[in-house]
């Protein structure tokens, strides 16, 4: 059983988060332009975001080195305050028990409230800062990527409807 804190947090910042993204265009960069996520495809010999941003939208080499030196300073703040964010959960999962310290619960609860805040600021502050790269044409052109991406989810997401649907009127 899961006690859902921290991951309904974490989906409404993230719903919120997407809504920011859709307003400056920027979205793919903001969600997928992760430290692990870059580390672990350049381990696989694949092409990181900028790269498949920078083919999807004409980045210059300048605009790329601005870009990933955006990402590298504010994922490495944003990575710390997730870190600590983890330990407080962790630490409020060990007060579910019987003999459990309110006061300690709703302290971690509210430094936790804080740290989520700070990376959800961290988090648009570095998609501003990288808005601020692009080109107008370029933005445009993002946008209108990230359109078309959504239209795709939506179109899986009522595909995968249908057949939770059809199967349980098999069953």
């Amino acid at each position: 059983m899961h006690f859902g804190g921290f991951s309904e947090r974490a989906t409404l910042l993230t719903e919120k988060f997407m809504k920011l993204a859709k307003l400056f265009g920027t979205a793919l960069v903001a969600i997928s332009l992760s430290a692990p996520a870059l580390a672990q495809q350049a381990a696989g010999g694949q092409p990181d975001q900028v790269d498949q941003l920078a083919q999807m939208v004409g980045l210059s080499d300048n605009q790329q080195t601005e870009i990933r030196g955006i990402i590298d300073e504010m994922q490495g703040k944003i990575g710390e305050l997730r870190q600590e964010a983890r330990a407080l959960q962790q630490q409020m999962q060990a007060e579910i028990k019987p003999d459990f310290d309110e006061d300690s619960i709703r302290e971690n609860a509210e430094e936790l409230g804080d740290l989520t805040g700070e990376i959800a600021a961290l988090s648009t502050l570095m998609q501003a800062k990288v808005d601020k790269v692009f080109t107008q044409e370029q933005r445009d052109t993002l946008d209108k990527r990230m359109k078309q991406m959504q239209q795709q989810r939506q179109m899986m997401q009522q595909q995968q409807m249908q057949q939770m649907q059809q199967q349980q009127k098999g069953q």
